[in-house]
């Protein structure tokens, strides 16, 4: 019987349009979470796939013996694609030229993603057996020979190759590369017993694959071994992913939030209507056990339609977004279940612990309400209803994005709203008794307006100020990204390296680049050493750690080390003062937290079988994916000038002036010239697709927001309604009104953006230095705009709602029902 008067009731209020604010909002949360989840993933999954061609692979193993063949028969049980390759150095002589080269030597499949790019255009093929594939600088080093021999086999140079797709960046690795078949690699005789050779496994498939092989990898391999993907390390590429990936769960987060505040206004909305309803059924002798069982009915059957129609348009917008993106995003799909199952949660979740506060107020209604109207239950205190939405907000949030820092960032946010606008509704309703309905002018009509319904327009509040500091977040998120970006790879952006430069080629080095009009860097000494110990303390390496050795572990490799007398650029000084001690070395941020440095630490360094000992006098954060030059150390020039070094530099050469890169080898054949031109372009086009992505989120963010500001107007319209006819009687003209609405809500939209000025800097705050590692800046001109916008926004909204309603003759206005 109940459930036949529950759904008996559900559509007479659904014809009578009663549920529409609370179906709208739970369709707009379930639509927001689905689309922005399906989106962001969608995006999230193209940008890798896209990035992915930077390492020409899904997952890269690099291991420096060969993987044993039982676990490799494991992976190839995954259902993945798997292609092989050797990496190693080795002297080859041509014409009596000898020159150390790397050899890249590699299996049928080979790139998995990408493509090889030769000097007349991009291959999907490999050299032919005996035949190599070389890097341009090569041929300089040599004198333009056809024939190359390494080890004891001759092989002929067939192709020049202008980039391979997994080529990384590393400046330092200054020896051109050769590419052949792994079938050659026996016929030269150089690898063999403790030859030092890095074996590379690549693999490439869907993502559950992937997964499964991550999981096997972790159990499997040891400390030498590495599993790799295009985020690991600190590439250009690998930032540029894991911040756009941030942002894209951001704003699914921030969708979750739109989500609550919808559902949230919209569930006080909804059990206000019945309070009238349960008075009578009270009345009528219902028991307490039926209405709650009636109205949870009512409510599942609300939020269950509410769900299929926001499942439903969160396809749609999905859909929609899809036909606008770029064919090499559009290729690329997203796991569907995932943001279905999300968005059904969201409005799960949200409708049940949003509801429960309101519903409980509801339940405690007095039957002696049909009588006094202003009669309204007590219930539970307005604490479980906080203390259920953030739970609610927390749950939701880190269930998408798995990461406590973006959930508590929003939660806080959160909080910090809820403490500010409680504060205001206190002093708005302190000041709205005795407010009456003054109809001398528009202005004083509206603030009385305000100050009558304070505790209204708090409650409106909420919404309006959470629809904007969503806004204002996701916006100057979007931007500060975008312009760290654009100051990575400005125009000009270096697109060549010189290393191994000698003392004595720099002079003439730089007269030649300043002759041509080339722009460069700065000039860096390069030195080599090893950190030996820490405050007198001898460190040792990681594998003798994991062997049982007993010490501090150091970093267990050579370290390319540099001296200067000022902080190079895209460097900043955390601690300490640069360059104020001969006897000082400047730490990178991350190396003097992985050994534990502090200001003051005493490190002994062994160069060209040499002590050195220094004091860390400053700690660096440097922005490693800048095309320039960086370095782990940094000393004084007294402190190294007595070791031998080479130098290096950076330059940007248009694409008119190419034919100076052969002139320069001819005129310094010792200086390795290494051409990251394609690497530039290639991150621009991943650069230029993650801008994509963030504007598309940008747009959903805005609309959702647009909407939830919609849904917050629609509620007190019944109050507006009669006080409006009251209006009315007591003569006020229609000019008066509209004049005084559109006042009372731009008030109501000029304080809900300073309040979200103050929330939105806090968050982005928390954001920048816990997620996005930016640098923090106060948006000072938002104290201006933000009021402004409120206001209009929130105006125009209001204006629009109740243009009807103003219309209206008071006889009309008193007839018309709720």
């Amino acid at each position: 019987m109940l459930r036949a008067l529950a759904l008996r009731l559900f559509w007479r209020e659904l014809r009578q349009g009663q549920l529409m604010l609370i179906l709208l909002a739970i369709a707009l949360a379930v639509m927001a979470v689905t689309g922005l989840a399906r989106v962001s993933e969608r995006l999230q999954v193209a940008i890798n796939g896209e990035a992915a061609k930077f390492t020409a692979a899904d997952r890269i193993i690099d291991s420096p013996q060969p993987l044993p063949a039982a676990l490799l028969a494991k992976t190839d049980a995954l259902a993945l694609k798997r292609t092989d390759s050797m990496l190693f150095n080795s002297m080859a002589w041509s014409n009596d030229q000898f020159q150390l080269v790397t050899v890249r030597a590699v299996g049928p499949g080979y790139p998995l993603k990408g493509q090889i790019e030769l000097a007349d255009g991009p291959t999907a093929a490999l050299p032919e057996p005996g035949a190599l594939w070389f890097e341009g600088r090569l041929a300089g080093l040599i004198g333009n020979a056809d024939k190359l021999e390494i080890g004891e086999r001759s092989f002929t140079l067939t192709a020049e190759i202008r980039r391979l797709p997994d080529a990384g960046f590393n400046p330092f690795a200054s020896s051109p590369v050769v590419l052949m078949r792994m079938d050659d690699v026996a016929s030269t005789g150089i690898v063999g017993p403790g030859s030092r050779v890095t074996y590379l496994y690549q693999f490439t498939g869907d993502s559950a694959a992937l997964t499964e092989l991550d999981t096997l990898m972790k159990a499997e391999l040891s400390s030498s071994q590495r599993l790799r993907d295009v985020k690991s390390g600190d590439s250009p590429i690998a930032g540029a992913v894991e911040r756009a990936e941030r942002f894209l769960l951001l704003a699914s987060l921030l969708g979750i939030a739109l989500a609550c505040a919808a559902i949230g206004i919209a569930a006080q909305r909804y059990c206000q209507r019945h309070y009238d309803v349960v008075a009578m059924f009270k009345t009528f002798g219902a028991s307490a056990k039926e209405i709650r069982t009636l109205f949870a009915l009512h409510l599942g059957l609300v939020t269950t339609v509410g769900v299929m129609v926001g499942v439903l348009a969160g396809l749609g917008l999905d859909a929609l977004v899809a036909a606008f993106l770029p064919h090499e995003l559009k290729a690329y799909s997203a796991p569907l279940l995932r943001p279905i199952l999300l968005g059904v949660l969201t409005g799960g979740i949200s409708a049940l612990m949003f509801s429960a506060y309101p519903l409980l107020r509801l339940l405690a209604i007095p039957p002696l309400r049909v009588l006094q109207r202003e009669l309204t239950g007590q219930g539970a205190g307005v604490w479980l209803h906080a203390t259920l939405s953030l739970s609610a907000m927390a749950i939701l949030g880190y269930a998408y994005s798995r990461s406590w820092q973006l959930t508590g960032a929003v939660v806080i946010g959160a909080l910090l709203l809820g403490a500010i606008l409680f504060v205001l509704g206190f002093v708005m309703i302190r000041l709205g008794h005795g407010a009456g309905l003054k109809t001398t002018n528009p202005l004083q009509l509206a603030l009385a307006g305000l100050r009558r319904r304070a505790a209204q327009n708090s409650v409106q509040l909420v919404g309006f100020s959470t629809a904007l500091v969503l806004l204002l977040t996701i916006l100057a998120l979007r931007q500060d990204l975008l312009d760290d970006w654009q100051r990575q790879l400005p125009q000009g952006a270096p697109n060549f390296f010189l290393v191994n430069i000698a003392p004595e080629d720099e002079a003439p080095l730089a007269e030649f680049l300043e002759q041509h009009q080339i722009d460069r860097t700065d000039i860096y000494p390069v030195v080599r050493g090893r950190l030996a110990s820490i405050n007198g303390e001898t460190l040792i390496s990681q594998q003798q750690a994991e062997e049982g050795a007993q010490g501090r572990v150091g970093i267990g490799r050579e370290l390319n080390m540099t001296w200067r007398d000022t902080l190079p650029p895209n460097n900043s000084l955390l601690e300490g003062e640069f360059g104020a001690d001969p006897n000082g070395v400047s730490i990178e941020t991350k190396v003097a937290e992985r050994l534990g440095l502090k200001l003051g630490d005493s490190l002994g360094f062994v160069i060209d079988n040499q002590r050195l000992e220094v004091e860390v006098t400053s700690i660096r954060g440097v922005r490693w994916e800048t095309m320039q030059p960086n370095f782990f150390m940094i000393f004084s020039e007294q402190a190294l000038q007595r070791f031998a070094y080479t130098s290096m530099l950076s330059f940007h050469l248009e694409e008119a002036k190419r034919p100076l890169v052969v002139e320069l080898i001819k005129g310094f054949p010792t200086i390795s010239v290494i051409d990251v031109g394609a690497m530039v372009a290639q991150l621009r086009n991943i650069v230029a697709q993650v801008s994509l992505a963030l504007g598309v989120v940008l747009a959903l963010v805005i609309a959702a927001s647009s909407l939830v500001l919609w849904a917050q107007t629609e509620a007190g319209m019944s109050v507006r309604q009669r006080e409006l006819a009251v209006l009315r009687t007591f003569g006020a003209g229609g000019r008066l009104l509209r004049l005084a609405t559109t006042m009372e809500f731009a008030v109501l939209g000029a304080v809900a953006g300073v309040v979200a000025v103050v929330v939105t800097e806090a968050v982005l705050f928390m954001l920048k230095t816990w997620v996005f590692e930016l640098t923090v800046n106060w948006h000072l001109q938002w104290w201006l705009q933000a009021p402004v916008l409120g206001a209009v926004l929130v105006a125009l909204l209001g204006y629009w709602r109740c243009r009807e309603l103003l219309s209206r003759s008071c006889l009309a206005l008193l007839r018309t029902q709720e």
